[in-house]
């Protein structure tokens, strides 16, 4: 053996690819809805795949501009920086750049287009709430999100996204139906377009992204768990995150609601019906799933963490 983490796949092409199997037919269908212009396409698909391309490329800067996060350096954050180490070379890849956000809220989240291009970054309201045991599993969790290349599939589920979304706009103010029935349906269609496009379009794509990115956190605590060998760890650090989120909840900006997605929990007040579009799985089935993988490594020999070391 080589010492470095082998990460088993989960599947995660195969999701992946019915997910965006599904958007892709929504975006199709509501093409041929109005009208099937293959001008009306291209345009979408060309706004999709520019959308895509600099969300990826520039993803780190976008991210961490939009926390107002800085850079640390090793003596500024020495635990970080040891965690970080320590993490990266035991799965064989680039150490990241380091960066603290200023706000009080806790929570972490990793961008970057690549493993050479990526950055994590924690807020000082996770600092001062966590421990340095806590503070390792969610900094394996962070580094998955790179490692399993998340990044990359989370800018593509938006673009798509708002492709879905603008196809819809296109039933409400040109209508739909083909050519040849246009004049017939145009009242009706018109009232369905306005129906799709201003309620089910936008949830319909909310509810997709919100499957690839609830599915990737599962993940995402299950390999970064193995990463650190102490499930344990990142279930007590999801349980003050999740308390510490909506006893004092992310202020919600354009910048902060752009990064929301990537972070490690939920960063805003969920309560009623907006849990329902939440892009994080339940804290308590995570915990759950992180509890059961502790016993299981227990029972094999293997996993366990040592006591809690406290960052500041």
């Amino acid at each position: 053996m080589d010492g470095k983490l082998h990460v088993r796949g989960h599947f995660n092409g195969l999701k992946t690819t019915l997910l965006f199997a599904l958007m892709w037919a929504i975006v199709m269908l509501i093409w041929w809805a109005t009208g099937g212009g293959r001008g009306t396409l291209g345009v979408y698909i060309v706004i999709g795949l520019v959308s895509t391309f600099s969300t990826y490329w520039f993803s780190d800067k976008l991210a961490i501009a939009s926390m107002g996060a800085r850079a640390v350096t090793e003596p500024e954050a020495p635990a970080l920086y040891r965690i970080v180490r320590e993490l990266s070379a035991k799965a064989g890849k680039p150490m990241p750049r380091i960066y603290v956000a200023p706000t009080m809220s806790p929570n972490a989240f990793a961008t970057g287009r690549n493993e050479r291009h990526a950055a994590v970054c924690c807020t000082q309201g996770i600092l001062n709430i966590l421990n340095e045991r806590e503070i390792r599993g969610v900094l394996g969790h962070e580094l998955m999100h790179v490692y399993n290349h998340d990044i990359l599939t989370s800018a593509i589920a938006s673009a798509l996204a708002t492709i879905i979304t603008y196809l819809g706009y296109s039933l409400m103010y040109f209508g739909g139906g083909r050519s040849n029935d246009r004049d017939n349906s145009s009242g009706a269609f018109g009232l369905i377009g306005v129906l799709v496009s201003a309620i089910l379009v936008p949830i319909g794509a909310s509810l997709i992204q919100m499957a690839i990115s609830r599915t990737r956190e599962f993940d995402a605590d299950e390999d970064g768990s193995r990463l650190t060998g102490d499930p344990e760890a990142l279930a007590s650090a999801l349980n003050k995150i999740s308390y510490g989120a909506q006893t004092n909840p992310m202020p919600k900006t354009a910048g902060t609601q752009s990064v929301s997605s990537m972070m490690i929990a939920n960063p805003f007040s969920a309560r009623g019906f907006s849990k329902l579009f939440s892009t994080h799985p339940p804290t308590d089935e995570r915990i759950s799933r992180l509890m059961q993988m502790s016993q299981e490594m227990r029972n094999s020999g293997i996993g366990g963490g040592s006591s809690p070391q406290y960052l500041y």
